[in-house]
């Protein structure tokens, strides 16, 4: 399934509300989560250390709706389709990413 950035501002906002529920996981790198995040981002698990906690956060979180985020919608995409071939039911991609993201943006950390 895929988010796009007007869907997820909007779904942040519901989600503040009380009206929705989801995890949004942002899968750059340090530099770049340092540099700049989506305000409502929840957890960062960088993709070079994808093997590290793949496993642990896939069974973790199997029940919940996950959307995965990036700076393009490439590197999300990619654990996105992941996590589906592998039984995730609940899981999205941020298509256009944090370039594309008109929301609210939290610099530094």
């Amino acid at each position: 399934m895929n988010v796009t950035s007007t869907n997820l501002v909007k779904m942040l906002d519901d989600r503040k509300a009380g009206l929705l529920n989801f995890i949004l996981v942002d899968v750059r790198e340090y530099h770049e989560y340092e540099a700049g995040r989506i305000d409502g981002v929840d957890t960062h698990l960088p993709m070079s250390s994808f093997r590290e906690w793949v496993e642990e956060f896939f069974n973790e979180n199997i029940d919940k709706q996950i959307i995965f985020t990036c700076r393009s919608g490439n590197r999300s995409g990619q654990i996105e389709r992941i996590f589906e071939s592998n039984g995730h039911k609940n899981v999205a991609n941020h298509v256009g990413g944090i370039i594309s993201y008109a929301g609210k943006i939290v610099r530094g950390i």
